[in-house]
């Protein structure tokens, strides 16, 4: 006799393996199905930044929620996923740049992060590795990062310890309604469950098609680069205010250069083409905020997906129209805060009032779509 499981998720990143993991530990059983392995996909190829300096203005609550999960994975994950926790700094080397830090910084302020802005001359202190160059920086105690690559390992042994049926490398391909709940069909066959979570990032979009809602998720191609094992340079996770630079040096040595600079690439092929101009102008400007860099040598570069909604925020939440089916993801740096939403989502499937609001997508959609569900 075939297994009807009390709860499918389909997508195996960060999001869908805290939803599974926490709705496993609540008692349903869970399978979770992956076309690849765990957190390999955008969760296992990202810069691993853990920070409020990046972080949208509305999701500071669940980001600050989620690093306390990250600083204490080895207790509720159970694993170390190699979780730094250290002081970090946006700089302003401009008259541009400090306004637009001071109000960033600000808003985040008001919604609870810990960011004060100080001198260049404080931040020198703070940051030994910087330019003397600089202005002002926004200076927050809450920031580190983590090892993406050790995530998917820490997130496998501890969903097989919940019980969780993985099914990883098992691509699914489509979903139907039945009158026990849904059917999803993948590659080995068709897993059938009373309740579906859809946790596929940047292919949210075509899962929702199966269930008839559309749903458009923006796919960023996000260039990084890791440089040679240097000696220390810098202690801190540095940003600079306009966004297009985060900075962090790992135990072993290498430093880590992202900040969202876009190569070619789409949905269905991944990253396929880096641009070498951007990688240069990524470089450069990592070696201006950190001049000592100037010495490495870049030993690989690679791009990564990042899922966005129209709106900048998360699709989590109940699905319009379908009774007992969910989405969770498509978050801008959603590293840093996902843990948080998908714990808040497996409480809301385990028929627990969430701590803190979801984000259904029902803001996202035509209110005929969410009227009408599949045709």
């Amino acid at each position: 006799m075939s297994t009807t499981y009390d709860l499918a998720v389909i997508g195996g990143g960060v999001h869908g393996s805290t939803c599974a993991l926490f709705a496993a530990r609540g008692g349903m059983k869970v399978a979770l199905i992956e076309r690849g392995p765990l957190c390999r996909e955008a969760s296992g190829v990202n810069a691993g930044t853990l920070t409020m300096q990046m972080t949208r203005v509305a999701l500071i609550p669940y980001a600050l929620r989620a690093h306390a999960m990250w600083a204490n994975a080895s207790e509720w994950l159970g694993h170390d996923v190699g979780v730094v926790v250290c002081d970090g700094l946006s700089l302003a080397f401009t008259e541009q740049e400090e306004e637009l830090l001071s109000f960033r910084a600000g808003k985040r302020r008001e919604a609870g992060a810990p960011i004060e802005l100080i001198s260049g001359a404080d931040a020198l202190r703070v940051e030994p590795g910087i330019s003397d160059k600089v202005r002002l920086a926004g200076y927050c105690k809450v920031d580190g990062y983590a090892n993406a690559y050790l995530t998917g390992l820490a997130f496998r042994r501890a969903l097989l310890g919940a019980g969780v049926d993985l099914m990883e490398n098992t691509p699914a391909s489509g979903i139907d309604r039945e009158e026990s709940g849904f059917a999803v069909k993948t590659a080995t066959g068709v897993v059938r469950a009373k309740r579906v979570v859809l946790a596929g990032g940047v292919w949210i979009e075509p899962m929702l098609g199966w269930l008839g809602i559309d749903l458009p998720i923006k796919t960023l191609i996000n260039q990084l680069v890791v440089t040679e094992r240097v000696r220390p340079v810098m202690r801190t996770v540095v940003g600079i205010a306009n966004g297009l630079l985060s900075l962090k040096q790992y135990p072993h040595g290498t430093v880590v250069i992202g900040g969202g600079w876009q190569g070619i690439g789409d949905r269905e092929r991944g990253g396929v083409e880096l641009m070498p101009d951007r990688i240069v102008g990524n470089v450069r400007l990592a070696c201006h905020a950190i001049p000592e860099l100037k010495d490495a040598r870049v030993a690989r570069a690679w791009a990564g997906l990042e899922a966005e909604t129209a709106d900048a925020l998360p699709a989590a939440g109940p699905i319009p129209g379908i009774p007992d089916a969910y989405v969770c993801g498509s978050v801008h740096s959603g590293y840093t805060s996902g843990p948080y939403i998908a714990r808040l989502l497996a409480d809301r499937i385990l028929g627990h009032e969430p701590a803190l609001p979801l984000f259904p997508i029902d803001r996202l959609l035509n209110s005929g779509d969410a009227e009408r569900g599949p045709q």
